[in-house]
């Protein structure tokens, strides 16, 4: 009985190899680690075909995953890490000071930048959940994800994604609410009723996504356990499964269409029920209503954008193009917590004055 041997990974310290052997007139494939001398680099673009059957016939639970950098680019993911971390510190530096600014600014207290609080701490966590392993994958080749901690990981994701879709939902119902009924502005987005909005997104979230990690685990796994990206997606995850996988495709359709279909329908909903009321004002008056509107067209395009094209990118990619949805995943997670304090630091004109004024006076206080 001949054993084949191939490299799956040389970027971990222990390479991950395939052990392949004939029996019984089939093969057997398995993966584990091999020695410290590196073996030829085996193309990431082949390993759609591997498999991982346990000798004895019977399926197996994964312990763990592997997760991959940048396929193609493993000699540079070192150097590309930096810019990708700096982004990530971006992210959470400006997300915290538009906190911090609604925060001290009492004149910041109202549901609009209320609303946009919700969405910088959400930023926060759904870049935090990603970079710190991808930092580690990147620098030191920590390229293993137990299976648990992969289940955390999706859950997180999935569940902070939706419950930023739900809190754009709540800032297009209140430019609704102050545009077309401007006089019952304050009564219908009370500080209370706006807490009860952003627990109802937390509650959300989480309650559509818990049934993922459920289903997951239900799952036996007798494929090669790597993934295509540098974090765990379920529809990732789930791919990798030697059983039916019908239970979670549908249920991930009824989640894509009850929280990221039905909000970004009542979202486009809003703004045509706010363009047919701004069209019969004054021009000074569209103007000013469509100003208020701005920043916030621009962090729903920005959210749903590479959401969409990642969803595309998987459903009609071309299995051997793993660069692109690598590079796509990356954009869904880091690039709106880059961009929504930029947007609305810039065409928000309150928290543009009260951001100059911090560093006004700061620089004034630095100053012997």
């Amino acid at each position: 009985m001949g054993v084949t041997c191939r490299l799956l990974n040389r970027s971990l310290t222990c390479p991950v190899l395939l052990f392949r052997w004939q029996q019984c007139g089939r093969w057997i494939e398995i993966s584990g680690f091999g020695g410290e001398e590196p073996l030829p680099a085996w193309h990431w673009s082949q390993l759609s075909f591997l498999t991982m059957v346990v000798p004895s016939g019977n399926e197996s639970s994964a312990t763990y995953f592997i997760l991959i950098g940048l396929p193609g680019l493993e000699e540079a993911q070192f150097w590309l890490a930096f810019p990708l971390f700096s982004l990530y510190v971006i992210a959470v530096l400006g997300n915290l000071m538009i906190i911090y600014v609604v925060r001290t600014e009492h004149s910041l207290h109202e549901p609009m930048y209320i609303f946009l609080c919700m969405l910088s701490g959400l930023d926060i966590l759904i870049s935090t959940s990603s970079m710190p392993k991808m930092m580690a994958i990147f620098w030191f080749n920590s390229t293993t994800i137990q299976f648990d901690a992969c289940l955390l990981q999706m859950f997180a994701i999935h569940s902070l994604s939706g419950m930023e879709s739900t809190v754009l939902l709540a800032m297009a119902f209140d430019r609704y609410v102050a545009i077309c009924h401007p006089l019952r502005h304050a009564t219908v987005l009370t500080l209370p009723r706006v807490t009860k909005i952003g627990m109802a997104a937390v509650v959300r979230g989480a309650a559509l996504m818990a049934p993922l990690p459920v289903f997951i685990k239900q799952l036996p796994f007798c494929h090669s356990n790597i993934l295509s990206h540098s974090y765990c997606l379920h529809q990732d995850v789930m791919k990798l499964a030697c059983a039916d996988i019908r239970v979670n495709i549908i249920y991930g359709l009824i989640v894509i269409i009850s929280a990221i279909g039905l909000d970004s329908l009542l979202i486009s909903l809003s703004y045509l029920l706010i363009l047919k009321t701004v069209l019969g004002l004054t021009r000074e008056a569209q103007a000013k209503a469509f100003g208020t509107c701005v920043s916030h067209v621009c962090a729903v395009f920005i959210f749903y954008v590479p959401f969409i094209g990642l969803s595309i990118v998987h459903r009609f990619g071309k299995p051997h193009d793993s660069l692109l949805p690598i590079i796509m995943a990356n954009t869904y997670l880091l690039v709106p917590p880059v961009l929504n304090p930029i947007v609305y630091g810039v065409k928000t004109k309150e928290i543009r004055q009260r951001i100059i004024r911090l560093f006004h006076v700061t620089t004034h206080t630095s100053d012997p």
